[in-house]
């Protein structure tokens, strides 16, 4: 079927015969949900039937309006009350009662807006080969019919048009095509726009969903870890030393309290967004409450600084905070080492965190626990500041995790991370 058709008609309706009339895929589908534009057709009709009574007044030379002719004006003006849903059959529709009216002889006039309104329909909605054949199939019957057919159609005695007037066809032809390609950029630039604050919404709401995601696991990671420890030694010395288990319930007190209000400011910001957080975030001026919380863990953590500390971004400081948290979480769960060491290094472009502890690595780490996100946390924390994090065993013994985490607003000309100090093998204290 598809080469049966004429080159003409190939080239006008596109592949398929009936694409041409399908509806547009900007419109709903059904008679009962479409959008119908009634006010503006029937303002149309009104004009072209009005006007055209009106031209043809003042044009004595033409074959008056009757009702063959009010019945083609009216059918190329109702034809726009389908233009948004099947643009390219009322394109087509419309040119073709245009061609008969202008065919019978009838007065020239507001005829004419029919098929502008027709092909604009069409352009707008990306159907330039139908529109540009509908206006074509227009201009190309004027020409015929005013040089040519005109001796054997009405009006009787009509001789031949001056060829002046193709020019003001021409140009209002130009001049429709030009005002429809203008409007259908002009819609496509605004869609393409809508577009993309529509991803960068998601994008956003992606990323928030992955940041509180983060800040709950290293909640919940440490200080469960915490708990889980001290559970341990109150159901193990019970009987034996009550007071120290007894030691071990105020620790595990104090650690869910804190858990529970770090879980609260991070859902607070689900509950109200954009209100300032009711406490701030943590930072790295709280490493002493960290290195408390370790140590009734059983964890002694030494901690040591390098260079001149600076003041450091909101989030800088607490990206540092929650991989030291993170590192020291790890070590507990799943290093049998009780010692651990922290060196924050301040250099002109950057901040270097190093956690060692002497290992070696639990039976824990083989377990359900191992294999988490803890490592890969550290990694999108450092790599959302442009930094990076290296974790695994040291080749003397023991684990280290090495982070690096440039300074905004400075160039980075700090030492290179120590990558010979990190083995990149398995990853034992990964939570």
């Amino acid at each position: 079927m598809e080469n049966a058709r004429p080159p003409w008609a190939r080239r006008c309706l596109g592949p398929g015969w009936e694409r041409w009339l399908s509806a547009s895929p900007d419109e709903p589908r059904g008679w009962f949900g479409t959008r119908l534009p009634w006010l503006s057709t029937l303002a149309v009709t009104v004009i072209v039937m009005v006007g055209s009574g009106f031209a043809g007044h003042g044009q004595p030379d033409r074959v008056p309006l009757d009702s063959v002719a009010r019945a083609l004006l009216f059918a190329g003006t109702a034809l726009l009350l389908f233009r948004h849903r099947f643009p390219r059959a009322v394109a087509l529709g419309a040119a073709l009662a245009t061609v008969v009216y202008l065919a019978a002889g009838y007065p020239f006039g507001p005829v004419f807006l029919t098929v502008a309104l027709g092909a604009f329909g069409a352009i707008v909605a990306g159907y330039r080969r139908v529109a540009w054949c509908a206006l074509g199939g227009v201009w190309l019957s004027h020409v015929l019919v005013a040089h040519w057919l005109y001796r054997w159609l009405p009006p009787a005695h009509d001789g031949p048009a001056p060829w002046e007037q193709e020019f003001f066809v021409t140009a209002w032809v130009v001049a429709v095509v030009a005002l429809s390609e203008l409007v259908r950029v002009r819609r496509e630039q605004l869609a393409k726009a809508r577009a993309e604050r529509a991803a960068a919404e998601r994008r956003r709401a992606d990323e928030e969903r992955l940041r509180i995601a983060r800040e709950l696991h290293d909640v919940l990671a440490h200080s469960i870890s915490v708990i889980n420890v001290q559970a341990g030694v109150g159901l193990a010395l019970l009987d034996s030393d009550p007071e120290q288990a007894r030691s071990a319930l105020t620790t595990i007190k104090d650690a869910s309290k804190e858990a529970l209000g770090e879980v609260r400011q991070v859902l607070d910001t689900l509950r109200t967004p954009g209100d300032a957080p009711r406490s701030p975030a943590p930072g790295l001026d709280r490493l002493p409450e960290l290195t408390e919380q370790a140590a009734s863990a059983g964890l002694a953590v030494a901690v040591s600084t390098e260079g001149a500390p600076a003041a450091l971004p909101p989030g800088t400081d607490l990206a540092a905070f929650r991989i030291v948290q993170e590192a020291l979480t790890n070590i507990v769960r799943h290093s049998g080492s009780r010692t651990a060491r922290v060196l924050l290094a301040h250099t002109p472009g950057a901040l270097e965190i190093r956690v060692d502890d002497d290992g070696p690595a639990t039976s824990e780490a083989d377990g359900p626990t191992g294999g988490g996100n803890g490592l890969v946390g550290m990694r999108e924390r450092a790599a959302a500041l442009g930094g990076s994090v290296e974790a695994g065993p040291r080749p003397d013994g023991g684990f280290r995790v090495l982070a690096r985490i440039p300074l905004p607003g400075t160039r980075d000309r700090g030492r290179a991370p120590d990558t010979d100090a990190v083995t990149p093998a398995a990853t034992e204290e990964e939570s």
